[in-house]
């Protein structure tokens, strides 16, 4: 088995992991300091980011905007949960990070007098989305992969599949337990997926950039790579996991059964205007809400379900038809484009939409640097918890909050990676009495036995029932699944549902755990937010 050592890891080729690699290219490239990336997917570009359609949210003008109303919209929409101080460095610190990805090469849309044409979406009292048409991820993961490449000491390796984070637990030591202190990074086994072996890596530092989880729903927005693996490892490492109950929901996924990963209509399309409307062509989110169809994402996606159950609707529309055809095809030439492939002209009818998963706001909880509870491990952008969201995302703050945590991490790194050694005595891993799979349609079925319970029972409106049920499935699928693991040669199958295994639990538990309603966790058990006294 090959063994290899890197000074800094990083798992995960998104928007976190790839500016943090960038920074420590930039200040290790007069030295020899090794930086690897390594990511699961065929493609180096498959990400969360690449589908991130709105934008980027920072304060751009003081005259007309400021820090502390992007504070307040960010408070507001976490419901009570955010931590205060990481807003405010968030939203701070945020406008410096914009202009480093533009000198980079990303390019944001532009009015004809030369600034830049700022969006407004759900929850903002202000116009601050940096966008670029309805393709803002891809373009930002365009610029930031133009660099990788030219930089010199950054190795990239796709068909990488990480198995599992390094720790004593390998060395042979007992006694670990869940958030107990002193547990150390030494780096990840993984999966060459290229040649079937299973490899070691070293490192120093390390940084878990591995995106969200939902490909635990039946119905997501996500890449089919989103399975929590970072999560899920992190978890098993004993790493402390938190606010796990709160999925966001995107009120407008295309609906298009026959289609996976669901196609998302970006908040920016209602920020130009458009109006959700149900299967009558009525406007009804007046009655949920002042705001309409601006509101947060957790009341939109909300009362999207009451219409859908009270009429019995698989599906409502989202209205476009009296914004004008030019200025679609202008800003959202990709939501245009892709409704005509399927027969619609959202110019002349109104899109069929459906709320789907789409964001995580819990994850491996970190500090201000992005620093785990592990010692030498990382965490940046969805997989981790910050504390910036709370209950409840503010729509385009996640890619900005990636690169503030990615820029906070790579600083911290820097102060700490001449004190570290690699761990010299990491055993190979022990495949010793695994068989190939006689039957891999197994593995196939209990996933989406998993991803239609979790829909059903773990999705925007939640019961105490409906979570003990879960949690009853789950606890058969993860000894099935212990014990297939134990027998069986890894596979990236195998890996994946053990993640999603563990996810759905946290996820499951995390929920049956919060007795209130709060944010993006609703019970019918507790309809009511606890009244902090």
């Amino acid at each position: 088995m090959a063994t290899k050592q890197y000074d800094f890891l990083i798992i995960g080729a998104g928007i976190a992991g790839l500016t943090y690699a960038l920074k420590l290219s930039e200040y290790y490239q007069d030295s020899n300091k090794k930086i690897l990336i390594i990511t699961k997917a065929d493609s180096v570009d498959e990400s969360n980011t690449k589908y991130a359609q709105g934008g980027v949210a920072a304060v751009n003008n003081l005259k007309t905007d400021s820090y502390q109303k992007h504070v307040e919209d960010t408070l507001i929409a976490g419901d009570g949960l955010c931590d205060k101080k990481i807003v405010e460095l968030v939203v701070q610190e945020g406008p410096e990070r914009i202009k480093e990805i533009i000198n980079w090469g990303t390019q944001f849309d532009k009015k004809p007098d030369g600034k830049y044409d700022l969006a407004k979406e759900g929850g903002h009292s202000e116009s601050r989305i940096y966008h670029f048409k309805d393709i803002t991820g891809k373009e930002i993961e365009r610029a930031l992969l133009a660099q990788v490449y030219k930089a010199k000491n950054i190795e990239v390796k796709s068909h990488y599949f990480a198995i599992d984070i390094i720790t004593q637990h390998h060395l042979g030591v007992t006694g670990i337990k869940k958030k107990s202190k002193g547990v150390k990074c030494f780096g990840v086994y993984v999966l060459n997926r290229e040649t079937n072996e299973i490899e070691t890596i070293l490192s120093k530092i390390t940084m878990l950039a591995t995106g969200g989880v939902g490909q635990v729903y039946a119905n997501t927005t996500n890449p089919k790579i989103a399975t929590g693996d970072g999560i899920a490892m992190a978890y098993r490492a004993k790493a402390t996991v938190k606010n796990m109950e709160f999925i966001q929901f995107h009120p407008t996924a295309l609906y298009h059964p026959s289609e996976s990963p669901s196609f998302l209509i970006t908040e920016a399309l209602r920020g130009a205007g458009a109006q959700l409307k149900n299967k009558a062509k009525r406007a009804f989110m007046h009655k949920y809400d002042a705001r309409g169809s601006l509101a947060p994402r957790d009341i939109v996606a909300r009362a999207i379900d009451a219409e859908m159950k009270r009429r019995g609707d698989n599906h409502l529309y989202l209205d476009a038809r009296h914004i004008n055809k030019n200025e679609l095809l202008s800003h959202f030439p990709n939501i245009y484009a892709k409704c005509l492939s399927i027969g619609i002209d959202i110019s002349k009818e109104m899109i069929p939409i459906v709320p789907a998963t789409h964001y995580l706001c819990g994850g491996i909880a970190v500090n201000e640097f992005g620093q785990t509870s592990i010692e030498g491990l990382y965490a940046s952008g969805e997989c981790a918890c910050t504390g910036l969201h709370g209950a409840n995302r503010l729509a385009s703050n996640s890619l900005i909050e990636a690169l503030v945590f990615s820029h906070r991490s790579y600083s911290k790194a820097c102060e700490q990676i001449d004190n570290i050694q690699y761990q010299n005595n990491v055993p190979d891993w022990d495949a010793r009495g695994t068989n190939n799979p006689k039957e891999l349609v197994l593995i196939q079925h209990n996933i989406q036995e998993l991803k239609q319970f979790m829909s059903d029972y773990v999705g925007i409106v939640r019961s105490d029932i409906r979570l003990n049920r879960a949690l009853k499935r789950l606890k058969l699928l993860y000894e099935e699944q212990v014990e297939f693991f134990n027998e069986t040669t890894i596979s990236v199958e195998l890996c994946e549902l053990r993640n999603l295994i563990n996810v759905c639990y946290l996820i499951a538990n995390s929920a049956l755990e919060r007795k209130e309603s709060r944010g993006l966790h609703y019970t019918i058990d507790y309809p009511e937010k606890l009244v902090e006294v």
